[in-house]
């Protein structure tokens, strides 16, 4: 290794842990202490200051182009289910069904299902209202933070388990072309990894994570109004709508051409951004009823969600610019040359980079993208069944979530956790998810 390399090492170890340090001893905002982080990693690699605010800019852009529109029209749909009850009333229905004791397993189901056609930032923001409802729900108990922890850690293990693992989610996907596997497979194989891995990350593990944890304030307020909660089938229609729309476009793809041409519409309304957008208009008046024209309402909504908004995007977009940063001064490409020396398993080999530049760069994407490109010619060298490596990439993409990582500070606003225990509750979630899948595979290849 040379001393470059060494170099460019040296700044993502002190760019993180300066990050770290601020936020957790220095009790700075994580948007301030995730910039100064990403300026760290700059100036010790030797990047140029112009290069280093150019690479802050386009990851903060990347990240708030992708993502933040579909946080904010989350945020507002969440922000409607609680105001008008219909989160509570869902809630209430459903542990009706499954009890409190099986609350976490239906949780769990709920946001594998919902999940699939989903992307995780919409799922969550979709899905955690409505968790963070049937918590509220629960009998009394000597912790209620952590009764409701257990319910809210196993959603985000569904969601997190089916973007890692299951095609149509962008990496699974993207890996899928890339190394020539089969979808259907790739898919059939991604579910039987992913429910044992899902059991165990979620509600196995949230049973002694969720201990001694004190959640804050949630990021949408309670307010009370006396508003009588809609009726269950409109509340279950707006919930359900985004998904639908999602998912059929994903299944137009799978149409015959000519009738695929007649649903082009479809394209139109898929899209996170428009499927959310169409569902705010369509929960206001459903949601609210003649309720809708009090000022004092429509206020509330958009004003709680513009409130939490800004300090979750601007948290993801500080955490954008240290990935950026962290790519640009080429540490990506320094751990899949490292990795890529060994003479190991192929799907270890592809697990340990994708690892490698997760914990580097903070996006499973990244770490998916980057390690595709170094796995093609190890998966055409030694025949290696290419299923398989698109989910040891997938499951090693999802490794120990933290500081560079958006999607860290999107889950910590959303459990009202403090930053270290954000660490102990789901960057552990994500690690075991990423173990145990790996675990899963090779096990599963060994018989399949």
């Amino acid at each position: 290794m040379s001393l470059a390399d060494l170099r460019l090492l040296l700044a993502a170890v002190l760019g993180i842990a300066a990050a770290v340090g601020l936020i957790v001893k220095g009790r700075l905002h994580p948007f301030i202490s995730l910039l100064c982080g990403a300026f760290t990693v700059g100036l010790v690699a030797g990047l140029p200051m112009e290069d280093t605010a150019k690479a802050v800019q386009k990851g903060v852009s990347d990240i708030l182009g992708s993502t933040g529109l579909v946080v904010a029209l989350g945020l507002s749909l969440g922000a409607m289910l609680q105001l008008s009850n219909a989160a509570s009333s869902l809630a209430q229905a459903s542990l009706k069904l499954t009890g409190p004791a099986g609350a976490p397993w239906a949780s769990l189901f709920v946001a594998m299902v919902i999940g699939l056609p989903l992307f995780f930032e919409t799922g969550l923001v979709l899905l955690l209202p409505i968790v963070v409802a049937a918590a509220a729900t629960l009998p009394n108990s000597s912790n209620p933070d952590a009764a409701k922890l257990r319910l809210m850690l196993p959603a985000l293990t569904g969601l997190s388990v089916v973007h890692a693992l299951v095609p149509p989610h962008p990496g699974p996907l993207l890996a899928v072309n890339a190394l020539g596997a089969n979808m259907g497979r790739t898919m059939l194989y991604g579910i039987l990894v992913a429910i044992p891995t899902a059991i165990v990350a979620g509600p196995l593990l949230a049973f002694f994570t969720s201990r001694d944890v004190r959640l804050m304030a949630p990021v949408i307020e309670r307010h009370d109004f006396a508003l009588a909660a809609p009726p269950k089938a409109s509340s279950l229609f707006v919930i359900l709508l985004p998904v639908v729309l999602i998912a059929a476009g994903e299944l137009r793809g799978l149409l015959p051409p000519w009738t695929a041409s007649r649903l082009g519409w479809l394209s139109a309304v898929s899209h996170p951004v428009p499927a959310l957008l169409l569902t705010n208009l369509v929960a206001l008046p459903l949601l609210f009823g003649r309720k809708l024209r009090d000022p004092q309402v429509q206020d509330t909504i958009w004003t709680d969600t513009m409130k939490s908004a800004g300090a979750i995007l601007l948290s993801i977009g500080a955490g954008g610019a240290l990935k950026q940063v962290l790519v640009s001064a080429g540490l990506s490409n320094l751990l899949a040359k490292l990795a890529s020396a060994q003479a190991i398993s192929p799907l270890l080999l592809g697990w340990l980079v994708a690892v490698a530049i997760r914990l580097a760069t903070g996006s499973a994407t990244v770490a998916t993208i980057t390690t595709v490109g170094v796995m093609s010619g190890v998966v055409t060298a030694t025949g290696v069944t290419p299923e398989w490596v698109v989910l040891a990439i997938g499951a090693g993409s999802v490794f120990f979530s933290h500081v560079n990582d958006p999607g860290f500070w999107l889950v910590k606003s959303y459990l009202g956790t403090t930053t270290p225990d954000t660490f102990r509750t789901w960057s552990l979630l994500e690690t075991v998810i990423s173990v145990v899948g790996l675990v899963a595979v090779l096990c599963a290849s060994a018989l399949l």
